[in-house]
């Protein structure tokens, strides 16, 4: 007697619960920015409080909106893309779940001891060893139940979305391993096993690559599922995505001397991680290209599909942020702009145009499908919030910008009896007008995240709130 193969279903519980806690860390995250950048144009809003101190809430920006915001969005669509493309559940049952929970009490650690200063001091890696101890256990959680899932799978080939997923957990647990290497002291209190110059060398070879692989190589696997699926069109090229991603992890994992120019970091080092740093713009610009062919014949779509704007606008930063860092790693050109608010207009070029929208973007084709909607309750919103986003991203970075290029010039000046031209406190002054205009930007960015709230919130409502799909075998598609 015959009997039928059980159907594939889905596991979109946790898919869901991801995607909702990114806009809730995302608008939280992204607040806490608009109040740091307001701590710079008004001082007094650091509250004479150390906790409230512009040197303790930085941080806790920049782990919000990388691991609280970025990290749930690369669970919710990792979980999402390798279900549908390998047709099998999520492997491990309730271990998916687990990583759900646990790294929302990571971020709860976060919230918690940054604040009190109580950090490793290193950027991007500040949470102290115990909580460093549990982002590990989690990511171990999170690998196994990837990679089982794609074991499982009923499909031939991996899709190449799914080659860059694995390569951001791979590396990412290769680098929160290596440079938390510490001896602790008390539970919030530890001390690095590196010292000078290579402790320096193994946090920036993390610190870059956290960018790389965090922030580039899990995001570049949102792309390769989200734009195609939305415009309706194969990858423009799969050949150049496999040559892509091979030659993107090969060089980018060098690039992090980069950050160390005219320091105590042997000079050879600089040079290699100069010289990496601009040969990385070939594979960088070979995934952007692929993107956007992708909309080959359906161009057309932009007019009506504020959705797809997002997707294809983030590739456009995605471009231009990957050109400027090269250019950014030329010794000659770093003299002048690091340690400026150029380099922090060149990160948020690659945070809010990149990052953001590609989430944006792939939350708002991914949200109705878990709902079972055909599409966001209100497009209008999602239109208004395109232009909020990228009118406050292009406020952002170019005051950044002008202020970077200000500053640097200024402290570089000289009288002819070779004294300084201006004070600190002068090029301070100077800089207070982009200061204004960022945090303008900072507000239309966050206006945008609450109007997608809401339209999330009522999509939800009207939903039918789904666990699981089913899927015939027979018509299973990615």
């Amino acid at each position: 007697m015959n009997t039928a193969l059980p159907e594939p279903t889905y596991d979109y519980k946790v898919v869901r619960q991801f995607a909702l806690m990114t806009l809730v860390w995302g608008i939280v995250g992204m607040g806490m920015g608009v109040f740091i950048a307001a701590q710079l144009v008004w001082p007094a809003m650091n509250l004479d409080l150390p906790w409230t101190s512009f040197g303790r809430l930085r941080p806790l920006h920049t782990n919000l909106v990388i691991f609280a915001f970025g990290g749930s969005a690369l669970f919710a669509t990792s979980y999402y893309t390798v279900q549908r493309t390998c047709q099998a559940r999520l492997y491990g049952g309730s271990l998916a779940a687990f990583t759900f929970w646990g790294w929302q009490a990571l971020v709860v650690i976060l919230l918690v001891t940054l604040p009190q200063g109580l950090t490793t001091t290193k950027e991007y890696a500040e949470v102290e060893f115990t909580g460093a101890v549990w982002m590990g256990i989690i990511w171990i959680a999170y690998a196994v139940v990837f990679f089982g899932t794609i074991m499982k799978r009923k499909t031939k080939h991996i899709y190449v979305g799914n080659w860059f997923f694995g390569a951001f957990i791979v590396v990412t647990a290769m680098l929160h391993i290596v440079n938390h290497m510490a001896i602790p002291v008390s539970w919030f209190k530890s001390y690095s096993v590196y010292s000078g110059a290579t402790d320096a060398m193994v946090q920036w070879w993390y610190g870059h690559n956290a960018v790389g692989f965090f922030l580039t190589t899990g995001f570049l696997g949102m792309m390769y599922y989200f734009i195609p699926k939305q415009a309706g069109r194969p990858v423009y090229s799969y050949r150049l995505s496999i040559v892509h991603f091979w030659a993107l992890i090969t060089l980018y994992i060098w690039a992090g001397p980069h950050h160390l120019h005219y320091t105590a970091l042997p000079d050879w080092a600089q040079s290699l991680g100069m010289v990496m740093s601009i040969i990385l713009l070939a594979p960088s610009w070979g995934g952007m290209i692929n993107g956007m062919m992708t909309l080959s014949g359906a161009w057309h779509k932009l007019r009506d599909d504020p959705i797809l704007r997002f997707l294809v606008v983030s590739l456009a930063f995605y471009g231009m942020s990957t050109f400027e860092g090269p250019m950014m790693a030329i010794k000659t050109v770093n003299a002048l702009s690091h340690y400026t608010d150029w380099t922090i207009g060149h990160v948020h070029a690659g945070a809010l145009g990149w990052v953001a929208m590609i989430t944006i973007g792939s939350l708002y084709h991914l949200i109705p499908r878990l709902y079972g909607r055909v599409q966001m309750h209100s497009v209008g919103l999602i239109n208004a919030h395109f232009w909020l986003a990228t009118i406050g991203t292009v406020l952002y970075i170019a005051s950044m910008w002008v202020n970077g290029i200000t500053q640097g010039l200024m402290w570089r000046a000289v009288n002819e009896d070779g004294t300084l031209t201006y004070s600190f406190v002068e090029a301070l002054e100077a800089s207070h007008p982009g200061f204004v205009v960022r945090m303008i930007g900072g507000i239309f960015f966050v206006t945008g995240m609450l109007l997608m709230a809401w339209n999330t919130w009522r999509t939800v409502r009207a939903g039918d709130a789904r666990t699981t799909e089913v899927v015939p075998q027979a018509v299973a598609h990615g």
